[in-house]
């Protein structure tokens, strides 16, 4: 049976209860649904548009590639649910990578793959699935897949995906683009533990709702190289529309940096699957806004984008300057300044648009609300004065670069 179909299998014998090895729910419907399978899905529709511009051979190419790796998915969820199969899948640049398990080193474009007692054998390496995540081999020429344990006790595991042909997207002639995809070795895999291990509990120092959102939304990290000409110092992260429940992130030198990342990407998270079920706005793409986190001018979604993470950046730092003894508070008050200046300088033109739809009125208007809340406990004032004259300065720079007559 090919690994296809014994994928299609497993999802219907696994739909209802316990799968053919006692897997709860379905193997295959947990294959389909992980956040990484939505940029492939995104990339083949691509493949399919003669708007793409790209010549249509090559177009065609890149789509039967594409559409090969949706048989190791296959082969995966059937491994997965006990299923046995043989069959062949297609490697590319000398890798067949199975999602979920790991990926083989091979010198050919095609690997005879088969499942049956517990065991896969890719050619001649055998491999044997982990719980959870990752295979065991004692092949060098398999890599197993890598998972961070779960947030808290009991919690599933994430997955650190260094692995997934489509978990990065491509990179576009844009200075502020994510940087490129990481492959953390042994060493740098224990410093994201190191980090990871803590943030649980700085989450819940910056409100108990915010663990709750970590392990709801939450499916896999992706590690990012480090910005170029940071140094190690900074950081950069993000999430994709496409895929959600992915997070994309450098490493997060500290559980208290691991926490905030999560609390930002969240709330992009949470604002881009509303929008897709409701229109909170009719704003065009142009970049004219003023947006006190970037140096150049932000299209009003993206506005709208970023004053709500930070907002709920705002609301994170207050709430652990306020838990926080007198000695470690004053980093979190000055970030909590730094964010409440910065979304009070972009409300304006959010509330005055009058592109916002009713729900987006309603929602812009809840965010100001919440924006007035979290001013009756404010930083000290050594702190506020400096957030607001770096807002102020920020304006004055971005103005200066402006032609005249476009700043908003």
């Amino acid at each position: 049976m090919g690994a296809a179909a014994s994928g299609l299998r497993a999802w219907g014998e696994g739909s209802g209860g316990l799968g053919p090895a006692g897997v709860p729910g379905s193997a295959a419907r947990v294959r389909l649904c992980h956040p990484l399978l939505g940029p492939w899905a995104r990339r083949c529709l691509a493949a399919l548009d003669p708007r793409s511009g790209a010549p249509v051979d090559e177009r065609r190419r890149e789509l039967a590639y594409d559409l090969g790796y949706f048989s190791a998915v296959a082969a995966v969820a059937a491994a997965r649910a006990g299923i046995g199969f043989s069959t062949e899948l297609t490697a590319r640049d000398g890798l067949l990578v199975l999602p979920s398990l790991g990926a083989l080193r091979t010198t050919g474009p095609r690997v005879r793959v088969a499942y049956g007692q517990g065991r896969l054998t890719l050619d001649r390496t055998s491999v044997f699935l982990e719980q959870g995540s990752g295979a065991w081999s004692g092949s060098l020429a398999w890599t197993s897949a890598y998972a961070l344990p779960g947030l808290v006790p009991g919690a599933a595991p994430v997955p650190l995906d260094d692995l997934d042909p489509y978990r990065v997207p491509p990179r576009e002639p844009d200075q502020y683009a994510l940087s490129g995809p990481a492959a953390p070795d042994d060493a740098e895999r224990k410093r994201w533990l190191q980090s990871w291990t803590g943030t649980a509990a700085v989450l819940r120092t910056g409100g108990e709702g915010r663990l709750t959102e970590a392990l709801a939304l939450l499916r896999c990290l992706v590690p990012l190289e480090m910005p170029p000409g940071s140094a190690g110092r900074g950081s950069c992260s993000g999430t994709r529309r496409e895929a959600f429940g992915a997070l994309l992130s450098s490493f997060p030198a500290t559980p208290a940096a691991f926490a905030a990342t999560l609390v930002h990407e969240f709330q992009h998270t949470k604002l881009a699957a509303l929008s897709e079920m409701v229109e909170l706005h009719r704003a065009g793409p142009e970049a004219r806004y003023f947006a006190p986190w970037r140096p150049d001018p932000r299209p009003y979604d993206g506005l709208f984008q970023g004053a709500y993470s930070h907002l709920a950046l705002a609301d994170f730092f207050q709430r652990r300057a306020l838990d926080a003894e007198p000695a470690h508070s004053a980093t979190a008050w000055a970030q909590y300044a730094r964010y409440h200046a910065q979304v009070g300088a972009a409300l304006p033109a959010l509330v005055a648009s009058p592109d916002l739809t009713p729900v987006g009125r309603r929602f812009v208007d809840e965010m100001a609300a919440a924006h007035e809340r979290l001013a009756t406990h404010p930083a000290p004032s050594g702190h506020t004065a400096r957030a607001q004259a770096y807002v102020k300065a920020v304006r004055a720079l971005w103005t200066q670069r402006q032609p005249r007559g476009e700043s908003h």
